[in-house]
């Protein structure tokens, strides 16, 4: 095709959406004549499913549960007064409760105010909250920033390194709806008995973000900590960022929440046209049917030109991919869907793995990001009449005429800027587009068979480590090989799950286990 017809294209399809400073280009991507009118009427169902969603439908089977997000920024539209108000008493409640921290009428025991917080969450309740941190992060920050989002020992080392002689001035809020997640309860063990050892009082310093009933929110109550907000059983971890989840980390680092949801809101409101040709989430929707034939057949590459949105690629990988991929479609058959995700950020990516998007395997379908604002204050020019950033945009538009010019096909998003209200009004694009998707493909996008079933096998892994540890343990200085405690247990079959057990368990103090040999094969001894 050459240019005037990509221009005519372009000019044909471009959907702009100044309310929310944002446009969709979906020009680039080859999809056939008649490719919007086959698909209407599919299209039309979504509509109705997303409507019945947000009038309060049972959306998760699997829970018997709602699926509200889309109300946490229109508590008007939520189903019953009692949502509504719950919605409304809890954003008065951030906003009181970051006033008082920044005003100083929370503090911490020895200092004026409070200057950092941690928030301690895993997948839903970390990915958005960390992305839109860094995205709006500026040297004006009331507090300062840090994140928990996993079980590893040493990265709670390396954040205590940092902030230990910080701890005094540091808020910490745990995040876990049930209260009962496992990495999120590691790390609030961790980082509390931090507190202690510093001779500090953790509940002084602690808030929960937790389901009403909830273990967590139980502890919270019985040791007094400063403040507990609710997470309620119709918001997914995905599509908590409009929830306390995200808005209390906003808050207390000086970002305007109130923007933010008003972005969201008003891309809620421009999604919710059935007219699919002003519909943003609907041409996302449906250019991702094209691209992977509905199948899934190929991955979508977010190529951010923006430092600030390099984070964004890790928060739509759980978005997208935890709500599509499914062994099983809404009526029982297996179907195996997904969309794979990846992405870094512009020009890296051009240094990288571009290279391979343009000249290698054609099993992708890339999603621009390009962002119009600079910068607030003039650019220095670095060549005759050019900035850095005239060269960030000319490297964006450069790769996507070098994708399209071998075939490669690819959508662009473009911002206006980079502020709370956009990025709430992009936030809102993707999750409009994930359950308009859905629908098209008939699967439940609020549901997570496989991260339930990992769960339950990392307990029976913890659990078959106490078995073989206690088989050590009692018999101090004996070698035992992991087949030799496998018979022990009467499970044979879980030889290989035992030494890669006792293998981890040797490499650490914690259990006085120790290898009787430096070489490792499968006839390694160990002992207590």
């Amino acid at each position: 095709m050459d240019n005037k017809a990509l221009w005519e294209r372009f000019k044909k399809h471009l959907c702009i959406c100044p309310d929310i400073g944002l446009s969709l280009d979906i020009s680039r991507m080859n999809f056939p004549g008649d490719f919007f009118d086959r698909l209407e009427p599919q299209m039309q169902k979504a509509y109705a499913a997303m409507q019945a969603l947000e009038s309060g439908a049972i959306a998760n089977p699997d829970e018997n549960r709602m699926v509200g997000h889309y109300w946490l920024r229109a508590p008007e539209l939520a189903p019953s007064q009692e949502i509504s108000n719950d919605i409304s008493n809890t954003l008065v409640a951030i906003n009181d409760f970051a006033f008082a921290v920044h005003a100083s009428k929370i503090k911490p025991r020895k200092h004026g105010r409070f200057s950092n917080f941690i928030s301690i969450g895993i997948g839903g309740s970390a990915l958005g909250p960390q992305f839109l941190s860094d995205a709006l992060s500026t040297s004006s920050n009331i507090l300062s920033p840090y994140f928990l989002d996993n079980t590893d020992p040493d990265g709670f080392d390396r954040l205590l390194t940092r902030i230990r002689n910080q701890l005094d001035d540091t808020l910490v809020i745990v995040i876990s709806k049930s209260g009962g997640t496992i990495e999120t309860r590691n790390g609030m063990i961790e980082i509390s008995q931090a507190f202690r050892k510093a001779g500090l009082a953790f509940e002084r310093h602690a808030v929960a973000i937790t389901e009403v009933g909830s273990a967590l929110d139980v502890l919270a109550k019985n040791e007094s900590w400063i403040a507990r907000f609710p997470m309620w059983n119709w918001v997914g971890g995905r599509s908590s960022i409009t929830s306390a989840v995200g808005l209390l980390p906003m808050s207390l680092q000086g970002i305007d929440i109130k923007e933010f949801l008003m972005g969201a809101a008003l891309c809620d409101k421009r999604t919710r046209n059935t007219n699919t040709s002003q519909n943003p989430a609907a041409l996302l929707a449906l250019m991702w049917y094209y691209a992977t034939s509905g199948k899934g057949a190929k991955d979508l590459v977010i190529l951010p030109y923006k430092d600030r949105l390099q984070l964004l690629s890790r928060y739509l990988q759980q978005l997208i991919m935890e709500s599509l991929g499914k062994e099983k479609d809404l009526d029982g058959k297996i179907v195996n869907q997904g969309l794979s995700v990846y992405g870094n950020k512009g020009t890296t990516d051009q240094h990288s793995y571009v290279q391979q998007l343009r000249d290698g395997v054609n099993n992708f379908f890339a999603t621009f990001i390009e962002v119009l604002h600079d910068r607030a204050d003039p650019s220095p020019m670095v060549g005759p009449e050019v900035t850095s950033g005239d060269y960030l945009s000319s490297f964006l538009l450069g790769t996507r005429n070098a994708l399209h010019e071998n075939g490669r096909e690819s959508i662009t998003i473009t911002l206006d800027r980079i502020d709370a209200r956009t990025l709430g009004g992009l936030i809102a694009l993707f999750e409009r587009a994930v359950g308009f998707y859905a629908s098209l493909i008939n699967v439940n996008a609020y549901h997570q068979p496989g991260v339930e079933a990992g769960k339950k096998m990392a307990s029976a892994i913890i659990s078959l480590q106490g078995e073989a540890l206690d088989i050590l343990k009692k018999n101090p200085g004996k070698p035992f090989s992991a087949d030799d405690i496998a018979r022990a247990l009467g499970k044979e079959d879980q030889t290989e799950a035992i030494f890669k057990i006792l293998l981890h368990a040797s490499m650490n103090v914690d259990h006085g286990i120790k290898r009787t040999s430096a070489d490792l094969s499968r006839e390694t001894f160990f002992e207590s």
